[in-house]
């Protein structure tokens, strides 16, 4: 792994980090003619983060993107039980040079994914920076891919800032619960404060009507508004379906059947897309000052 271009991004933690991120950034945009990086993040556990990972990842690819999705809770990785893969200690293999990054990859067509350890004990006890190893693999393999997406851990704790921060874009997924609403209003607050992000992509999970939609949404991107100064991009929203989560996940992830949940999260897709300037899907996108007469037409 190269370590050079993450150490000095890292230095962005001493007093002059706002001018060696900026100019960090804006080399590596100059030197980035391809990828696309998203972090999938919050700021509570339990917001169905990984499933929008996935679902982003592989609805990308679904659509001619060459996708790697990297699964960021190092040790407790969801994203392989989700898929009903084996659990693997790749992740680790990888950290340790046993095993080279294509050999640690799940590979199906466009979607590979980098998935983590799940309990493992060495990697408890080995001591590294995360977030180093992992901004490694991205300045790698930046170039193989059309997008990186990263599904980072909730909070606010180092490794998961450094990395929402280090990416081009970031997908703050937030449900109508309130203490939801709260940490992620914290985690851009923190993400503006500390490392100077103005924007973040919001996308609401969980929500069972349009009304609770509307709420969160005007209650979260009004409050970063105000006391932040930041602002929030509308993606839309998943609702909530009253099944198992294991159902919903093989229902949600599907991406043949073109079931009602796919056709609307395809919408979200292309809304981002387009906003990055890379659209894929064609859908019509609505600013958020006429979402009470369209939001109907999302979830149509």
């Amino acid at each position: 792994m190269f370590m050079t271009k993450t150490s000095d991004w890292l230095i962005s933690f001493n007093s002059s980090y706002q001018r060696q991120v900026h100019h960090l950034l804006t080399e590596r945009k100059q030197q980035q003619d391809k990828t696309t990086t998203i972090s999938i993040t919050g700021g509570k556990g339990g917001v169905g983060k990984t499933s929008i990972s996935l679902k982003f990842a592989k609805e990308l690819a679904a659509e001619g993107s060459k996708v790697l999705l990297i699964d960021c809770d190092y040790n407790l990785s969801n994203t392989s039980i989700k898929l009903d893969l084996p659990l693997t200690n790749n992740f680790y293999s990888l950290i340790t040079n046993e095993k080279s990054f294509e050999e640690c990859l799940y590979q199906d067509g466009n979607f590979h994914l980098l998935s983590a350890c799940n309990g493992n004990v060495d990697m408890f006890d080995r001591e590294m920076r995360m977030e180093e190893f992992i901004i490694d693999i991205i300045n790698e393999h930046e170039g193989e891919y059309d997008f990186i997406l990263l599904d980072c851990p909730a909070g606010i704790q180092r490794e998961s800032l450094t990395l929402n921060a280090y990416c081009d874009y970031r997908v703050v997924v937030v449900t109508p619960d309130k203490a939801s609403i709260t940490d992620s209003y914290s985690l851009i607050k923190v993400l503006s404060q500390k490392f100077g992000i103005k924007e973040n992509h919001l996308l609401v999970n969980k929500y069972r009507t349009p009304a609770q939609f509307e709420k969160v949404v005007s209650t979260l991107s009004e409050t970063v508004e105000n006391f932040l100064g930041c602002r929030t991009r509308i993606l839309g929203g998943v609702k909530r379906v009253d099944i198992s989560q294991n159902k919903f996940d093989k229902y949600f992830l599907d991406t043949t059947g073109k079931n009602d949940l796919q056709r609307n999260f395809l919408k979200v897709v292309g809304r981002l897309t387009e906003e990055l300037g890379r659209p894929i899907v064609p859908t019509e996108i609505f600013p958020l000052e006429k979402l009470n007469t369209t939001f109907n037409n999302l979830n149509a």
